[in-house]
């Protein structure tokens, strides 16, 4: 399997300046909006049949990485997070863990032990999250807290105001800093694609990201009101499938933001097996940044096995 790296040597000669990196991400090939848009709906249309409808509500809840990114958060409401990350549905042993937790830096270290042993990951929003406003040394110091609290994920974002203003040569060089700051982390890069205005910005936000050695590129923070759509999951999917087959390097995607229910998750990897391949089923390159999602696909999933929906206090409200 095609491994993460910290730089795609394939490609190295197009960010050695700021006018090569220019002139690669404007040379990449425009996007069709209105064939992208077409070909996503027409995606969410397939019918999953009960097996294997079965087999992805497990996959998507092995792939949430349960959020909570709140100023009221406490100590408490990030242990409780965590229990339920490593036993979703605490009267089925058969559920799935989820992917990780996802929490500020200061609740990293809670949100670890809480998850201890379990092989629950721990991310950490960083670099200013949500806004990205702030200098380097900040964000990096953002960064250096979090790892050193021992998160295994970082989830920074994109200085937006920057690449819209066409400097994507500090873009780039913040996520290079990010990365190696980040040690043994695996970076995830947060683009806020409803920030970004354009289809073709997407796609250039994400080859940047993926140029300057994210492990992953996700959609949003989850704090505007467009976040995560089949439309922008599905052009990054693009992307990292253009990527891997240029340089063999696989990156992940992360879709966050408005993905509420079992319905919703299926339609997204229905788009991932059509885009990216059978590779990118799996938590280690796709995950789903949510925090109501895991309820619903919890419910489905008791609907499934029982033929009855439970009551409401079936599951825990987060």
């Amino acid at each position: 399997m095609p491994t993460t790296a910290p730089a795609a040597h394939a490609l190295t000669d197009v960010t050695t300046s700021d006018s090569t990196l220019r002139r690669f991400l404007h040379g990449l090939p425009g996007v069709d909006a209105v064939g992208l848009e077409a070909r996503a709906a027409s995606l969410g249309t397939r019918s999953i049949k009960t097996t294997a409808k079965a087999y992805a509500i497990d996959l998507a809840i092995s792939m949430v990485d349960l959020t909570t990114l709140e100023g009221a958060d406490t100590p408490g409401k990030v242990r409780a997070l965590g229990a339920k990350a490593v036993r979703p549905d605490p009267t089925d042993r058969t559920a799935p863990s989820t992917a990780a937790v996802c929490v500020y830096p200061d609740m990293v270290a809670t949100a670890k032990e809480a998850v201890a042993g379990s092989g629950v990951k721990v991310a950490s929003v960083a670099t200013a999250f949500p806004a990205g406003r702030a200098a380097l040394d900040v964000k990096l110091a953002d960064v250096r807290d979090a790892v050193a609290a021992g998160a295994d994920e970082i989830d920074m974002v994109i200085d937006r105001g920057a690449f819209l203003a066409g400097n994507y040569a500090k873009v780039y060089e913040e996520i290079v800093a990010v990365k190696e700051a980040s040690g043994a982390a695996r970076l995830k890069v947060i683009f806020e694609t409803g920030e970004l205005s354009t289809y073709d910005n997407i796609r250039r936000a994400s080859w940047l990201g993926m140029l300057a050695g994210a492990d992953f590129i996700k959609t949003s923070t989850g704090k505007v009101a467009v976040n995560a759509t089949p439309s922008n999951t599905l052009l990054m999917l693009e992307a990292v499938r253009d990527f891997r087959a240029q340089t063999g390097v696989q990156v992940g995607v992360k879709p966050a933001g408005g993905i509420r229910t079992s319905k919703d998750a299926i339609k997204f990897l229905v788009v991932v097996n059509e885009t990216a391949g059978e590779d990118w089923l799996d938590n280690h390159w796709f995950r789903f940044g949510a925090s109501s999602l895991l309820n619903d696909l919890l419910m489905q999933r008791q609907k499934l096995a029982t033929g009855r929906y439970s009551g409401p206090d079936y599951v825990t409200v987060d």
